[in-house]
C-alpha cells in the first residue's frame, strides 16, 4: 500500500510522518490488504490567528471501487491525527459492513440472519427541478438566495448539467460532467 504524507504551510517531521502513517495504517488495515490501493495524508496548519483549531489532518483512502475521505482539526497536530484516524476507522467499518451485507444478500440465506443495527439510507423525498441555462456566477447567486449548500443548473456555455456547491472553506466548487 502506497502512503503519501505531505504538509501544507508546515514541515512534516519524521516523527510526525511516522505517527500519521502508523495511526492511519491501523484504520486501513480494517479492510483487506488487496482492497487498499493508496493513502494520501495531508497535514496543514492554518495561519489565521482567529482559528482556535489550527492543525488540520485530512486523509484520502483510495480502495478498489471506493474513496474514503476524512478531515479533522484540533489544537495540536497529534490530536488532529488521532481524531481523523478515529473518523476514518468508523467510515472504513461502515464500508466493510455494507460490503459484507451486500455479499450476504447476494448469497442465498441458509439460516435466519441477525438483525442489522444500522439500516441502509433510503430515498425519502424526490424533487423535480426546472433546470435553466445560466453562468456559474448566476448559479452562485441563486444558491445564496435560496440558502442552499448546492445548486443544480444547466451550463449556458455547454448546456450540460452542472452542480455548484459550497466548500467547507467558504469557497465554491463546480462539478462538470465529461
Amino acid at each position: 500500500m502506497n502512503t503519501v504524507v505531505k504538509g501544507r504551510h508546515m514541515d512534516v517531521t519524521p516523527a510526525l510522518r511516522e505517527y500519521a502513517e502508523e495511526k492511519i495504517g491501523k484504520a486501513a488495515k480494517l479492510l483487506n490488504d488487496h482492497m487498499v490501493m493508496s493513502i494520501e495524508i495531508e497535514l496543514s496548519a492554518e495561519r489565521n490567528p482567529a482559528i482556535e483549531k489550527k492543525h488540520v489532518a485530512e486523509v484520502t483512502l483510495f480502495t478498489k471501487g471506493h474513496v474514503i475521505r476524512a478531515k479533522e482539526a484540533a489544537v495540536d497536530m497529534y490530536a488532529a491525527i488521532d481524531l481523523v484516524s478515529e473518523k476514518l476507522e468508523r467510515q472504513v467499518q461502515k464500508l466493510k459492513t455494507k460490503l459484507q451485507n451486500r455479499h450476504k444478500a447476494a448469497a442465498p440465506a441458509i439460516a435466519e440472519a441477525a438483525p442489522v443495527e444500522e439500516s441502509e439510507p433510503s430515498i425519502v423525498k424526490r424533487k423535480v427541478i426546472e433546470v435553466k441555462p445560466m453562468a456559474p456566477e448566476e448559479a452562485a447567486l441563486q444558491m445564496e438566495l435560496l440558502g442552499h449548500d448546492f445548486f443544480v443548473f444547466a451550463s449556458a456555455e455547454t448546456e450540460s448539467i452542472n452542480v455548484l456547491y459550497r466548500r467547507s472553506d467558504g469557497d465554491y466548487g463546480l462539478i462538470v460532467p465529461r
